[in-house]
């Protein structure tokens, strides 16, 4: 297999970029929504893009994920511009509303830059007047008139997606505040993605979705379906669970094989993901120019990953499957009498795996006060007598509400 890209080293563009002098190696960048200007010329460089669905619509194969400090980090979007990373997203809740604030400085003080930007954020109301409210607030504070991809944040189940929000994004989008609507998801997404793929008004969901789950049934029954049904697909949480870990044997051979190719596990695990064309873009927190450029060299390489690497990407989630929730919250709730099992373990991920307390906590906190209760006596035998994986959830569940209450 070639271990050059298009006539770029991976080791010598690491290189570069670590000068900060990447922004020149990059030309012309396809809009999003737009065709390539008449006579651009071809780049090999040029960041991959990828059709959003059916919707019409092209975006960087690469989005930059906006939960981090975007007002002291300006640099950050600057780089991400010049490196071609064009769709960016945001919630309305990120950061106490820094994020979107963050953004509005940047665009107000570079308002060209707009134009070529597929700009997403979230809704964490569900009611048309609660959605208005927020979206009034979220164009306000990024600067712009409207919003291309409005998601309603973190659905979990199909109930909460109405024909009230259908008639709400209609008006919308006919007012020319939102260009496309859809919903995110960490939980329950198989049954999400299917059920979103029957009811005609999605037009993109961002949903977990990594080497650890991406090669099950249900999971590729629920993209076939949102592929036919024209909905655009963003992934997150590709690194599924966190960094390989280097105390046993086995970590150690896998992250040697990788890096013995010219690329890290985690620059593997978004290639393993790339792979599936289905995937418009995956969404990856860079909240500094290191990530960055290492997530944007593994976009930029041509090298796929041979058979045998993702047959080890296989061996390696089946013997660490035991540490990983996926997101299948309808069975621990069901047997819990409701407790939010799945988001605490989401937040403690966010404290363990992303080494980010910070944001666990703020996402601890936006659990509801009532659920969160019950998360003080649930049934922790119960939830793990169904847990597929045979997570010890009990002392995860009480390490998150020790750690983050």
């Amino acid at each position: 297999m070639n271990e050059r890209t298009s006539g770029l080293d991976r080791r010598d563009f690491l290189k570069i970029v670590a000068t900060a002098g990447a922004g020149a190696l990059f030309g012309a960048r396809q809009v999003a929504g737009a065709e390539p200007a008449p006579g651009t010329p071809a780049s090999t460089t040029q960041m991959p893009t990828r059709p959003f669905g059916k919707t019409g619509f092209t975006v960087s194969c690469l989005a930059m994920g906006g939960m981090f400090d975007i007002p002291g980090n300006q640099l950050v979007l600057r780089k991400a511009l010049d490196w071609g990373v064009t769709y960016w997203d945001t919630a309305d809740c990120y950061e106490g509303g820094r994020s979107e604030a963050g953004i509005g400085k940047f665009l107000g003080s570079n308002p060209d830059a707009r134009k070529r930007i597929f700009l997403v954020t979230k809704s964490d109301s569900r009611d048309p007047q609660g959605m208005t409210e927020l979206l009034t607030r979220s164009l306000d504070r990024m600067k712009t008139d409207s919003i291309d991809l409005y998601f309603i944040h973190g659905v979990g189940r199909m109930d909460e997606l109405t024909d009230d929000q259908k008639a709400w994004a209609e008006r919308m989008k006919k007012e020319g505040k939102i260009r496309l609507f859809g919903f995110s998801t960490h939980k329950n997404m198989e049954t999400l993605l299917d059920g979103a793929a029957k009811l005609g008004w999605i037009d993109g969901i961002m949903f977990a979705y990594n080497y650890r789950n991406m090669h099950s049934d249900a999971m590729k029954k629920a993209v076939d379906a949102c592929e036919k049904a024209g909905i655009g697909l963003t992934a997150m949480k590709t690194q599924g669970g966190g960094p390989i870990k280097t105390d046993s044997e086995k970590e150690r051979e896998l992250a040697g094989r990788f890096i013995h190719r010219g690329f890290t596990p985690e620059q593997a695990k978004l290639k393993a993901v790339w792979e599936n064309e289905q995937i418009a873009s995956i969404c990856s927190q860079m909240p500094n120019l290191g990530i960055m450029s290492a997530n944007v060299a593994a976009a930029l390489d041509r090298t796929r990953l041979a058979a045998n690497e993702f047959q080890a990407l296989d061996q390696y989630a089946a013997a660490t499957c035991d540490g990983y929730c996926a997101g299948c919250a309808n069975l621990c709730e069901a047997a819990t009498g409701g407790a939010p099992v799945s988001d605490a373990l989401r937040c403690l991920m966010y404290h363990h795996h992303y080494n980010n307390p910070e944001q666990a906590r703020t996402e601890f906190a936006r659990i509801p006060a009532s659920a969160r209760e019950r998360l003080l006596a649930f049934d922790g035998a119960a939830a793990e007598r169904v847990c597929p994986r045979h997570l010890p959830i009990a002392r995860l569940v009480r390490e998150a509400t020790e750690l983050l209450a």
